[in-house]
C-alpha cells in the first residue's frame, strides 16, 4: 500500500522482467531501468505495465547501475503508442542482497529525481529487486521522506 492507501499494481510480465536480473551469482552486475505505467482515473492507484531493461551503453557494476539516454526514447515511444496514457512512474534496479534496502546513494538519487525530473505527477516510485524480495518506495515532490510500500510479489 502507498502512504495514502493507494495500490501499486505490477503486471506479472513486468515483474518477471525485473526479477530476471536478480543478482544471484557473484558475477551478476546490477541492472535497472524505468517503470512505465498508468495513473488510474478518479482513484490514486497506479499500474506498472512495463519496464525498460539495461541497454547497451548503460554503466553497470556489482554495486552500481547508471542508465543513460536510451531509456528516454523508450519512454517517449510508449507514451506515443498509448496516446499519452503510459507514462514514466519511476525507477527500478537490483541489489545483491536477499531483502533489499536503499543505500545512501539510492536515497540521494531518488530525492534528486523528485526535485529535477519533469513529470506530470506528485510522486515517483522506486523499486529494488533483491535475490528473494522485491521492495518499493514512493517519494512525494517537496518532501524528503520516502515511504516504504507493501512488498511486491
Amino acid at each position: 500500500m502507498r502512504q495514502n492507501r493507494a495500490v501499486i499494481k505490477v503486471d506479472p510480465y513486468a515483474l518477471k522482467r525485473m526479477r530476471g536480473h536478480a543478482q544471484h551469482r557473484e558475477e551478476d552486475l546490477e541492472a535497472g531501468g524505468v517503470l512505465l505505467g498508468r495513473h488510474l482515473r478518479d482513484v490514486v492507484d497506479v499500474v506498472v505495465d512495463d519496464v525498460t531493461e539495461p541497454l547497451e551503453g548503460d554503466a553497470q557494476g556489482r554495486t552500481f547501475f547508471k542508465r543513460l539516454e536510451g531509456h528516454q526514447s523508450l519512454v517517449d515511444a510508449a507514451w506515443r503508442r498509448s496516446k499519452g496514457t503510459c507514462v514514466y512512474l519511476g525507477e527500478w534496479h537490483t541489489h545483491p542482497e536477499d531483502t533489499p534496502n536503499p543505500s545512501r546513494i539510492d536515497r540521494v538519487d531518488w530525492l534528486r529525481r523528485l526535485r529535477e525530473d519533469v513529470v506530470d505527477a506528485e510522486s515517483l516510485f522506486f523499486v529494488i529487486v533483491g535475490r528473494v524480495d522485491v521492495r518499493a518506495w514512493e517519494g512525494v515532490r517537496g518532501q524528503t521522506k520516502l515511504f516504504h510500500c507493501k512488498e511486491i510479489r
